[in-house]
């Protein structure tokens, strides 16, 4: 297992070039924040060369459980220490997709007043989906969070004429919104 810094990168397919699907599972502890934990949610954006969604069918997360070409989509039956996982099938990804970008948020509602800064840990994995071998995780999250109620984690994107996975760990203080904005998705 590696463990990654933010702003860290690994050519995943150049060090397994039979990968054919990758899992990205988040695994957090929020203590004792029951509300935090209810209202979490982990998604993907599948972005163009110009790092935007191509529509809204590119924003995969609970209420859109897979992109249009089912190459992204959350697993209902999580496997391993994650709380939630996200499947990406590397062959099946459309070419007008360059990478699928990795998002941690607090549902709006009843998270209000809340923050990611009150979590006690946030890892981001990318584990084989063949065999569920860890390839790599990111350091710890938690404490380069303060304020922020949404945070791009992570992305697998093409390098290359292969796959390339890199740590963000990019807080954002304007929660879904904000995200949407930056990444084109119309909400």
């Amino acid at each position: 297992m590696t463990i990654m810094q933010r702003g860290a990168n690994v050519e995943l397919t150049r060090e397994i070039p039979s990968l054919a699907h990758v899992v990205l599972g988040i695994d957090w502890n929020s203590g004792g924040e029951t509300i935090i934990d209810q209202n979490l949610v982990f998604a993907a954006i599948l972005c163009d060369d110009t790092g935007r969604a191509r529509s809204g069918d590119d924003f995969v997360f609970f209420n859109q459980l897979a992109d249009p070409n089912l190459s992204v989509h959350q697993l209902e039956s999580v496997m391993g220490p994650d709380r939630e996982q996200i499947d990406v099938d590397l062959h099946a990804v459309p070419d007008s997709v360059s990478r699928i970008v990795t998002v941690l948020y607090l549902n709006e509602g009843t998270a209000r007043r809340r923050s990611l800064g009150q979590l006690r840990r946030c890892v981001l994995r990318v584990v084989n989906g063949a065999d569920n071998v860890e390839l790599v995780r990111s350091e710890d999250l938690a404490g380069t969070f303060n304020a922020e109620t949404a945070a791009t984690l992570g992305e697998v994107y093409r390098y290359r004429g292969g796959w390339k996975f890199k740590v963000i760990g990019q807080g954002h203080t304007t929660g879904i919104r904000g995200v949407a904005a930056e990444y084109g998705i119309p909400l």
